[in-house]
Order: structure tokens, then C-alpha cells, then sequence
């Protein structure tokens, strides 16, 4: 796919620039809670995401994830605490934030008889963009989105993999500082799944800060910097996904090969500190291991020392399930 150069800046589009310097932060988020009655949708978050971030939002149904995401859209307005999108509070200016985001929703509208250039017609003359800009945007975004051939399709014969790309385009429309995207991959097929990331790879090449919500967590893990991960409506973790991985020493897992000298690799290890657990199949050898660099560089040296003759040695990556599942361990109990 090749990336169009999107011509005007949002400033150019909707006639505003941004209230804030490059050193503001895209995002700034302290105390936030949500309450709906009794129930506690959100407690007291705190969260700031620099610009061109690509922010990955991680947690099961009913976190709190959609909730924060219509907050910073200012489609709610929380019970306590401060939001700001490019340093311009949600509640108090409104439509200076929403000329700055666009919003995509788990579950968006679509206008079935227009035909795909018709819908963006439409949002685009919404934000005030006149009609030969428009004229010039319209055919940049649908080849972004790869839906060039689908221009002059009506929207309700496109598959839910294009109306995905279609809204999102939409999102695009007013060349938005900030997305927000609420499970932009649910419901789609494998293809439809790997389109879409790849669109947002272009996103994040040209500068957009994202925020990506999902409860699927291999859909992330290739496209986010960052990774909060949300429980019970409590952010538990927020930073770099290398950083938070690097924390899960417990959850390490060592990978061993011998040169048939499995069971007596096995009966080595069962007597060294640190070793938790061993498993064995026709790949090698699983240690779990509790250990940090050190420890694991000993371990290493002692088995050859104990003649054990090793193929490979090495520590398998933690994904960004292990992580969930570590940092959340426990948090049902404390909400």
C-alpha cells in the first residue's frame, strides 16, 4: 500500500492550530473516576501519553477502557478528576478538543445509502471543510485506507472489514492530532485484522499520537510503544511494553537443547536455586525460572562446568498476555 501525503494540516482544515507546544503532552489524565450510580466504572487514574505515541489501552470487557475513551471524547463527563487532550480540558472546552480527535467507537453508525465518497462528503462539510478541499482529502484518504476501487460503492454493500476502513477514514477527515480507536479489530477476519494494522503503522509513520483499545492482546503487541493495562476500572500498570515485560522475572522462561542429555540436564537443574519448575517435551527442556541476569548467566556456567553438553540456551519472549495476566493477578480480590 502507498501512503498518500494527506495535503493541509489540521490547522489548514478546521481554521485552528494547537493551543499547546510540542513539549505539552498529548494526553494528561489525573484522578479521573466515573461513577453510574453505585458502580465505580473508573477510580482515581492517572495517566499522561506523550505525543506520536502509539498507546495501547489492555483489559477485559467492562475495565473501564470504553469509559476512559468516551471521557477524552467528550461524549462523558467524569464524576471527578481532570482529562486533557493537547492541554485543553474536555469539560471545560469541548469543541476545541474535538477539532483535535478523531473517535472511532466498538460500535459505530454508518449511513447505508450513501456511497463511500458521499459519507466522507458528509462528515467532511460537518467540520466545515470546504468542498474543493474536500474534493482533493477524500481520494488521499480512500487510498490510505485502500478503498480507491470502493469509492462509488454504497455503504451497506461493503464487508465489515471496509466499513471498519471507511469510519475510519471518517476519523481522518479534519487531519485529527489524536485518535482514539475502541476496538478497531473486533469482529473482523484474519485479513481484515492485518489490513487495519497496517493502515495504523501508516498513521503512527506520519505522526499521529494513537490510542488503541483491545481485549485481544496479540493485536497490540506489534504496533503499540506503550501499554496501560486497566482492571476493575484501577490502572494497574502504565509504560513501555519492554519495561513492564522486564519486571515479569518470575514468569521468566528458559529454554535449554541438549545433546542428548536431557534427563541428566533435568536432574542438574532440579537441585539449582531458582528453578521453579521443569517441563520436558520433544523441543527441549521449559525451566521456569526466578532469577535475574546474573543468576541466569550462572546457571549457564554451571552446566557446562557439570559436562552437560549444550544446542542452545536461551530465554523465551514474554508476550503481552503473560504480562496481563501477571500484572492483574490478584486485582479481582482487591476491587
Amino acid at each position: 500500500m502507498t501512503t498518500p501525503v494527506i495535503e493541509g494540516s489540521s490547522e489548514e482544515l478546521t481554521g485552528q492550530g494547537s493551543s499547546a507546544n510540542a513539549e505539552t503532552p498529548m494526553i494528561e489524565i489525573q484522578g479521573l473516576s466515573k461513577q453510574f450510580g453505585s458502580f465505580h466504572a473508573l477510580k482515581s487514574i492517572d495517566m499522561t501519553i506523550r505525543r506520536g505515541t502509539v498507546f495501547g489501552f489492555v483489559g477485559p470487557n467492562g475495565a473501564g477502557k470504553s469509559t476512559t475513551m468516551s471521557i477524552l471524547a467528550t461524549l462523558l463527563a467524569p464524576t471527578s478528576g481532570i482529562a486533557r487532550v493537547d492541554g485543553i480540558d474536555v469539560t471545560e472546552n469541548p469543541k476545541e478538543v474535538r477539532k483535535r480527535i478523531g473517535y472511532m467507537p466498538d460500535f459505530f453508525g454508518v449511513y447505508d445509502r450513501f456511497k463511500a465518497t458521499e459519507y466522507l462528503h458528509f462528515y467532511g462539510a460537518s467540520y466545515g471543510i470546504p468542498k474543493a478541499e474536500r474534493n482533493k482529502l477524500i481520494p488521499q484518504l480512500l487510498e490510505l485506507v485502500n478503498l480507491s476501487d470502493k469509492k462509488d460503492a454504497y455503504v451497506d454493500t461493503l464487508s465489515r472489514g471496509m466499513k471498519q476502513r471507511l469510519c475510519l477514514a471518517r476519523c481522518l477527515v479534519h487531519d485529527p492530532q489524536l485518535l482514539i480507536l475502541d476496538e478497531p479489530a473486533s469482529g473482523l477476519d484474519p485479513r481484515a485484522r492485518i489490513e487495519m494494522r497496517e493502515i495504523l503503522k501508516e498513521l503512527k509513520e506520519m505522526g499521529k499520537t494513537i490510542i488503541i483499545s483491545s481485549h485481544i492482546l496479540p493485536e497490540l503487541a506489534e504496533m503499540v510503544d506503550e501499554i496501560g493495562v486497566i482492571e476493575h476500572g484501577r490502572l494497574v500498570a502504565h509504560g513501555n511494553v519492554a519495561e513492564i515485560q522486564s519486571r515479569l522475572r518470575v514468569k521468566r522462561i528458559l529454554l535449554i537443547r541438549t545433546a542428548g542429555q536431557d534427563a541428566e540436564a533435568e536432574d542438574y537443574l532440579r537441585d539449582q536455586p531458582f528453578v521453579n519448575r521443569i517441563m520436558r517435551d520433544d523441543k527441549g527442556l521449559h525451566i521456569h525460572f526466578g532469577g535475574q541476569d546474573v543468576e541466569q548467566s550462572e546457571l549457564l556456567h554451571g552446566m557446562i562446568a557439570h559436562g552437560i553438553r549444550l544446542i542452545s540456551f536461551s530465554e523465551a519472549q514474554t508476550n503481552l498476555e503473560d504480562v496481563f495476566l501477571e500484572i492483574t493477578k490478584g486485582s479481582e480480590a482487591e476491587a
